[in-house]
């Protein structure tokens, strides 16, 4: 009898011939996992990097990543000693290097609770917080929770691809609803309301916004809130960007408005505190009127993650100390780096004629600009536009299209400013050597 591995087999002539093998065909080949792993952010970044000039890589200009959104390349934003030093005494204690609970760390998850309620009108508990490996872990449990036959799921265009690449593997279809770039990108509620239906299951917020650098007002914040309330809907908040706000708009967590509607809060420490590596994120149940748990959405998140991996323990044991240590000093002088940065890209952008830039960006470290592919000359879209620049410039940016938005590009601010201003000068000789000749 043949097994998993294939059994013994006889040709015609009596030799033994190859096994017939009985699992299937790589994934990487086609199906679900094929189609989200190459719509992915990294994919698409690898195939724009690929474009760069071998010799030109090697040559006195440095390639320059405005694609990624990790800004520690930088020497300039680097995470507070407080930080470091609470890793360090976590490691030195020896008190961290067993397992923990699936769900986290009890003191770890407190401390993340107490942080979280300083901006709520009501306060979570430690049984609120669940710890996850970074805000991707996050992401996929809450996708993986709300994968059930026959439901759909809002998520906003432009977005964060990652979304959209697990619930295509989950197999749970996703419906688009538009931000408004003429309006700081707020999202379009009445198409919101015009896509819902008795089978969606959540709609998905990313506020400050990765990719698009808007910040929402309370105004704009109360509005979601009342729309998914009569729609029935589930919030997910992603707030990986927390507190990175520097325009007018003042960071406001969705889940102030908890008690019109419930809210699930995805976050993490890498941005805030530059440590993107660390991978330690959160799910955080925002839910005074305790929907979720009556309806078990609490449970079915603790089931999987009792299936799945768990944060680094000592990064988790150092979570009350890096909380309780770092300065506010410490946090402001990166909101200065930021909003110099993205005062610097705004104003570069407007000398440049090709590219237009619709908002300001006020938050996060992102901003989106427009192609205008009538003046450049022979690109045929946003991803040809990124390749060449790459190639001819040793500039990267990420194509729109893999944000959902085609002829476009997300420009990561978050570097030095000798470099943007370097980078910005490399992108305005492209556009300006590839701009169509005017009568």
């Amino acid at each position: 009898m043949e097994g998993v591995g294939g059994g013994k087999r006889r040709g015609d002539d009596g030799a033994e011939a190859a096994p017939r093998w009985r699992f299937s065909r790589p994934s990487s080949q086609g199906g679900p996992l094929a189609a989200a792993g190459l719509t992915s952010i990294r994919a698409v970044l690898n195939r724009v990097n690929s474009s760069v000039d071998a010799a030109a890589a090697g040559g006195p200009r440095p390639v320059l990543r405005l694609g990624n959104g990790d800004p520690t390349a930088s020497a300039c934003y680097r995470t507070a000693p407080a930080a470091e030093d609470a890793v360090v005494d976590a490691l030195r204690s020896g008190a961290h290097n067993g397992y923990s609970l699936t769900v986290g760390v009890l003191s770890a998850r407190r401390a993340i609770a107490e942080y979280l309620s300083r901006d709520l009108p009501y306060e979570l508990s430690a049984n609120d917080i669940y710890l996850t490996s970074g805000c991707v872990q996050a992401i996929e449990v809450m996708i993986s929770v709300l994968a059930q036959p026959g439901s759909n799921i809002l998520l906003p265009k432009p977005g964060f691809p990652l979304y959209e690449s697990r619930t295509t593997f989950s197999n749970l279809e996703v419906r688009h609803f538009d931000l408004i770039p003429e309006r700081g990108w707020e999202v379009d509620l009445e198409g919101v309301q015009a896509i819902a239906d008795e089978n969606t299951a959540a709609i998905v917020v990313i506020n400050p916004s990765n990719p698009c650098g808007s910040v929402y007002s309370y105004d704009h914040l109360a509005k979601i809130a009342e729309t998914a309330r009569k729609l029935g809907l589930l919030i997910i908040a992603d707030e990986v960007y927390d507190h990175l706000a520097f325009g007018n708009n003042p960071f406001i967590p969705i889940g102030v408005f908890g008690k019109t509607v419930p809210v699930i809060t995805l976050g993490s420490i890498s941005k805030r505190w530059l440590v993107p590596g660390w991978r330690l994120g959160w799910i955080a149940t925002c839910d005074p009127n305790g929907i979720l748990k009556e309806a078990k959405v609490n449970q079915s998140i603790e089931n999987y993650i009792n299936i799945s991996t768990d944060p680094a323990t000592f990064v988790q044991g150092a979570i009350p100390q890096i909380i309780a240590n770092t300065k506010e000093d410490y946090f402001n002088k990166i909101l200065d780096q930021l909003r110099n940065a993205a005062d610097l890209c705004y104003d570069k952008i407007k000398d440049i004629k090709g590219i237009t830039c619709p908002h300001k960006p006020e938050g996060s470290m992102f901003v989106m600009v427009k192609l205008d592919l009538s003046y450049l000359d022979g690109f045929h879209d946003d991803m040809d536009f990124c390749c060449r620049l790459a190639k001819e410039e040793s500039v990267i940016v990420l194509p729109g299209s893999a944000l959902g938005l085609k002829n476009w590009v997300r420009i990561t601010f978050a570097i030095d400013i000798p470099s943007l201003v370097d980078a910005f000068e490399r992108i305005k000789s492209f556009c300006q050597r590839h701009g169509k000749l005017e009568n």
